[in-house]
């Protein structure tokens, strides 16, 4: 097992946001965990603190969460992007902007946490610079 995770949930729902973080709260794996409402807020937040994923929604207000991807695999290839949406068709989008995985948010919880389980066996992040 690797080290723990930090995490950032990028979501404009807070609800959606919360659910997030309370699955990520029954995970040991897991460091921390912190919240953005848009594209730009992840961005500033990793800037910041460097996690090791990003749960990314895909469509979000003031930066889409596929353009937050683009910006964030050129800068910080390292920091793994996991993009979620309720619309399956974003799947292509979200790794052709360089996602790591695509999740729907209609699928299960596990598929979501078996995802962070293979970042956190393969030694995500860690590395600045």
């Amino acid at each position: 097992m690797g080290r723990r995770l930090r995490v950032v949930v990028a979501d404009d729902q807070a609800r959606a946001r919360q659910g997030m973080k309370a699955l990520l709260a029954t995970w040991p794996e897991v460091d921390e965990c912190r919240e953005a409402a848009n594209g730009k807020q992840a961005i500033a937040l990793i800037e910041k603190s460097l996690p090791d994923v990003v749960l990314m929604d895909a469509r979000m207000p003031e930066m889409d969460g596929l353009e937050a991807t683009r910006l964030i695999k050129a800068s910080w290839p390292q920091v793994k992007v996991i993009v979620l949406s309720m619309y399956s068709d974003c799947s292509a989008d979200a790794l052709a902007a360089g996602a790591d995985a695509f999740v729907s948010k209609g699928d299960l919880p596990e598929k979501l946490l078996a995802l962070l389980a293979a970042v956190a066996g393969s030694g995500a992040g860690g590395k600045s610079g």
